[in-house]
């Protein structure tokens, strides 16, 4: 799609990560909390008749641009106006997860720690009905420089239903060439470690266990096997 496009919008981080596509494009870098403006701006240049990439990080789908892109598009322009494709990528849930073993082989729970666009308040509930419930739960944008008390509270509210050494995993920068960063920790001590915007934290289950430095959560067919519920 890139190779195709003839004009490249995004945020100034990601498209650096696609830079060896900008040669004969228009390259459109703008910083952050300007995602609407991104996705009016790809929306125009498309109306015009141009082909263009709007670039999300990731998967466009999971906290990314293909939600407000195509409410714009449908609210304000109509859906046979410009043909929209949404390409799926790879979300830093599943990039960190490989890195870190198989820690989302059972039901999981994603949820940011971001109160930008969602009151802490409605996070917390979100939270406890997740760590109650025994999900996995990966945890986006968990930390920034102006934002440290939420993966504390976070912390806490996980370790209400969850003994301290339930396994951890932290990724900063997951498959990105040399900036990745691994760390497996335990519930009790993942916050004394350092989180960022960059990192996915993944929090394991009640069946959650590290195996020869790998993180994995069983999906239960020894159990299932065991007990002659299935056959091979």
């Amino acid at each position: 799609m890139l190779e195709e496009s003839e004009v490249i919008i995004g945020y100034e981080r990601y498209l650096a990560l696609v830079k060896d596509f900008w040669p004969g494009r228009r390259v459109l870098a703008s910083g952050m909390r300007k995602e609407l403006a991104r996705c009016r701006e790809a929306i125009s240049l498309a109306m015009q008749g141009q082909r263009v990439a709007l670039i999300s990080g990731g998967d466009s789908g999971i906290y990314g641009l293909a939600g407000p892109a195509l409410e714009l598009f449908l609210k304000e322009q109509g859906l046979d106006a410009i043909e929209v494709e949404i390409v799926p990528g790879l979300s830093a849930m599943c990039a960190a997860a490989s890195v870190l073993g198989a820690p989302l082989m059972n039901d999981i729970a994603i949820i940011s720690l971001s109160d930008l666009l969602i009151p802490w308040s409605v996070i917390k509930k979100r939270l406890q009905a997740a760590a109650s419930a025994d999900f996995v739960t990966a945890l986006y944008n968990p930390k920034s420089k102006k934002r440290t008390s939420q993966i504390l509270e976070t912390q806490a509210i996980f370790l209400q239903f969850r003994p301290p050494g339930t396994p951890v995993g932290i990724v900063h920068n997951a498959l990105r060439d040399d900036e990745e960063k691994k760390i497996i920790t335990t519930l009790e001590d993942f916050t004394r470690e350092e989180i960022t915007m960059l990192s996915l934290v993944i929090i394991g289950n009640s069946q959650t266990h590290i195996l020869k430095g790998k993180i994995i959560t069983p999906r239960g067919y020894e159990r299932v096997y065991e007990q002659g519920k299935l056959s091979e």
